[in-house]
């Protein structure tokens, strides 16, 4: 019998942003995996299930990814973790991969999916669209992501400061994700960019835990979650299109 395994979006954290077909899923019978940092450790998206009053089944099985960018260390995690969903799927047995957010979206799903169908083909593997972060965070601080003909960027703030002026200056709105090791190099930025009153920093989107600063400068030197990001929307931009327009009259 083939089985599936299917990356569950579970959303930011509000456990209300569940959809139902993710819910369907959590009540299938399939077998519970998630993601956690290292072994035994607590895991952000089993906490959002836990959160709507789930009870994990007695199959439920932690599966661990270190935080690292060192893509080795991470490949042998990949093919660990793949090799045992792959134990589970080849029993016959569907197993769901619990993903706080989206699991389209920078998602340690993707590559999972991508280990587990290089060793086994025949496995049918389905990703279930969730809520991002930045969609909840733009409506929990009530900010739009984009209106009329605006242009949107999002990611991760890891790309450097360089690359960050840059996307200011070619997109109306920019969502840096992941802004912990970065975050006073950023507002810094933001400063000279005179930018700081158009930006709004938001960490765990829609959790029990959730914060929104919009004095986003109160943050320079402070600590802050792995989960979070700056939306930045920059009035200033002049867009090229606008002046080419401008030319030919």
């Amino acid at each position: 019998m083939i089985a599936s395994l299917y990356g569950v979006s579970l959303g930011p954290g509000d456990p209300g942003l569940i959809t139902r077909k993710a819910w369907e899923l959590l009540h299938s019978g399939a077998e519970w995996t998630y993601p956690v940092r290292k072994k035994q450790g607590k895991s952000y998206a089993l906490n959002i299930a836990l959160q709507a009053g789930l009870t994990p089944p007695e199959n439920h099985t932690e599966l661990v990814f270190p935080m690292t960018h060192d893509r080795e260390i991470l490949a042998k995690y990949w093919l660990r973790a793949a090799e045992q969903v792959l134990s589970k799927l080849q029993a016959g047995n569907d197993v769901v991969f619990l993903v706080e957010g989206d699991a389209s979206t920078y998602s340690t799903f993707q590559h999972l999916a991508k280990t587990v169908a290089a060793l086994d083909a025949s496995i049918i593997i389905e990703t279930i669209a969730g809520v991002s972060s930045f969609n909840a965070a733009a409506a929990r601080a009530k900010i739009p992501l984009a209106d009329t003909d605006d242009t949107v960027a999002i990611i991760p703030a890891g790309y450097g400061i360089a690359m960050i002026e840059k996307m200011l200056h070619d997109f109306d709105t920019l969502i840096l994700l992941k802004v912990k090791p970065l975050l006073d190099d950023i507002l810094e930025l933001l400063e000279h960019k005179n930018l700081l009153t158009q930006s709004c920093f938001i960490e765990k989107a829609g959790s029990n835990e959730e914060r929104i600063v919009r004095d986003v400068m109160s943050l320079k030197g402070q600590k802050v979650n792995y989960l979070s990001l700056l939306m930045v929307h920059n009035s200033h931009r002049i867009r090229e299109e606008l002046i080419r327009g401008c030319r030919k009259k």
